[in-house]
C-alpha cells in the first residue's frame, strides 16, 4: 500500500488515451468506500468524458477566473497564460471527476457551532473520497491531478453542467495516463510534522 501511496503523483500533461469505463467505475466505488459522517457519504461525483461538456465547463471556468485575476491586479499576459495553462489540463485530460459535497443527508443542529462541525466533517470526507479516487486510479495504471479551481466558482461549475442547487463542486480530478514525469515536491521530514507524541 505505501508504494501506492509515494507512487502517486499530480499529472498535468495526459496522452490522448481514452480510460475505459470500467476503470472509471472502479476509481468511483473507491471513493464510495472513504469514511464519512454518521455513514452518511455526503458526496456525489459528476464525470465527464464528451469534448462539448469539457468545453462547456473551461469557458465558463475560464470567464471567473479571469474577473478574479482582474482583481487580483495581475498583469493581462499573465492571466493569459495562467487560464491556457488551465484550459489545457482540463481539455486534454481524458477524464473529469468534480466531487461535490452534497450535506442534505447530514444532521441538523440548533446551534451554529455544531452545524459547522457536520459540514467540516463533511469536507473532510470528501477529501478523502478523493484521495481514494486517486490512489485507485495509480493503482490501476493511471494518474491524475487534483484542481481546485471549483471551490472559487462552485455557482459557475453548477450552472455550466446543469447541477442541481444540492450540489456543491469542490474539486476537478483529471483522469489519464500521464504524457510525462512531472516534476514532485520534496516531503517534509516526518520530524517537522508530527509536534507532539505523548
Amino acid at each position: 500500500m505505501m508504494q501506492i501511496i509515494k507512487g502517486r503523483r499530480s499529472v498535468r500533461a495526459y496522452q490522448p488515451r481514452a480510460v475505459p469505463e470500467e476503470q472509471l467505475r472502479q476509481i468511483l466505488e473507491a471513493a464510495r468506500w472513504a469514511p464519512s459522517p454518521h455513514g452518511r457519504q455526503p458526496w456525489r461525483f459528476v464525470v465527464i468524458t464528451r469534448p462539448e461538456a469539457r468545453h462547456r465547463l473551461t469557458a465558463a471556468m475560464g470567464a471567473t477566473w479571469r474577473q478574479q485575476l482582474a482583481l487580483d491586479r495581475q498583469d493581462e499576459a499573465v492571466i493569459n497564460l495562467r487560464l491556457e495553462k488551465s484550459r489545457q489540463r482540463i481539455l486534454n485530460a481524458p477524464a473529469l471527476l468534480i466531487p461535490c459535497l452534497y450535506l442534505e443527508d447530514l444532521d441538523h443542529y440548533p446551534d451554529p457551532e455544531r452545524q459547522s462541525a457536520e459540514t467540516i466533517m463533511a469536507i473532510q470526507s470528501l477529501g478523502c473520497a478523493a484521495q481514494n479516487m486517486l490512489l485507485m486510479a495509480y493503482s490501476l495504471g493511471l494518474d491524475g491531478g487534483w484542481m481546485c479551481a471549483p471551490l472559487f466558482c462552485p455557482e459557475t461549475v453548477c450552472a455550466a453542467l446543469d447541477l442541481e442547487q444540492t450540489l456543491t463542486p469542490h474539486a476537478l480530478l483529471t483522469i489519464g495516463y500521464a504524457a510525462r514525469d512531472p516534476l514532485r515536491r520534496e516531503r517534509r521530514p516526518l520530524e517537522e510534522l508530527v509536534v507532539q507524541w505523548q
